[in-house]
């Protein structure tokens, strides 16, 4: 029979062949997962035998990420601002910039908001943060895709969270109750053009969600509308939180001023690049 350490050996070299990213690290964390060992244990039993049953089991995620799925899909769970999630092609996977806009935006508040609301919601990363975050904070979740909607209720669930956001199927604001008024909306919307999307890597755009990905008008059609459409929905004091593009910023921030808010700013992500719109209702 064949080593922990040999199929480690085996799976990096078949998946250096496949150009897959980090190869060593993607087969451990693969060979970890199934074997229900993390990494600094999988060091420790690089002699053990593999038998064929845990073979078996691991066989099929190897060729799924060979295959160019993502390791998130692949292993069906992700880690996000100290939450672990459930993850499948039924959301967006979520990225350390989106854990920044999380930071980003509560960091802005003048106060822990009391209400929030997190826009395009996916797998609920950002709303169930917030709400590990902010235990006073009653937030609401919105997406347009049923899939979503379920996959962030079972995360609700799986994180003891569900008690503490409510979930709807909105376009944006559009099935909002009236009055429905927020200290904070965050959001992480598509933003790239066709064009971006198409020049992602394989991962990407054959295995993500297109609608969670590519907006028209060049990747501006859905942030010009959470902008445009925002202010009735802040509370005096409150703001919105939009992750964007890096080239999209100098006409989202006038859009803001234009439809209203008092102040805006642009922060950076974790390169460096202006990646976060920020802005303020007086």
């Amino acid at each position: 029979m064949l080593t922990v350490l040999e199929i480690i050996k085996k799976t990096t070299d078949f998946f250096a062949g496949k150009s897959i990213e980090s190869p060593r690290l993607q087969a451990e964390l693969i060979i970890g997962h199934v074997l229900g060992l993390k990494r600094m244990q999988l060091y420790l039993q690089f002699e053990r035998p593999l038998a064929e049953p845990e073979l078996e089991k691991i066989r099929p995620l190897v060729r799924r990420r060979s295959q160019r799925e993502p390791l998130q899909y692949v292993l069906g769970e992700t880690e996000f601002h100290g939450l672990h999630l459930k993850m499948d092609r039924r959301a967006l996977i979520p990225r350390p910039e989106t854990e920044l806009l999380v930071v980003s935006a509560l960091a802005a508040c003048v106060a822990p908001p009391a209400r929030v609301l997190d826009l395009g919601t996916g797998s609920g990363a950002i709303a169930l943060a917030i709400a590990k975050e902010v235990p006073g904070a009653a937030v609401t979740a919105v997406d347009l895709s049923d899939e979503a909607l379920a996959l962030a209720r079972e995360n609700a669930v799986s994180t003891g969270l569900g008690e503490r956001v409510a979930f709807l199927k909105s376009s944006w604001f559009a099935s909002l109750p009236a009055g429905a008024c927020f200290e904070l909306i965050v959001a992480n919307p598509p933003y790239l053009s066709a064009d971006e999307t198409a020049a992602t890597a394989p991962e990407v755009r054959a295995y993500e969600p297109a609608q969670a990905l590519t907006s028209a008008d060049g990747g501006y059609a859905d942030l010009r509308i959470i902008i445009a459409g925002a202010l009735p929905f802040v509370a005096p004091g409150g703001l919105i939180a939009l992750e964007t593009g890096i080239a999209q910023h100098a006409e989202l921030l006038a859009l803001a001023l234009s439809s209203g808010f008092d102040r805006t700013e642009s922060r950076q992500d974790l390169t460096g690049r202006d990646r976060f719109v920020l802005a303020w209702r007086a």
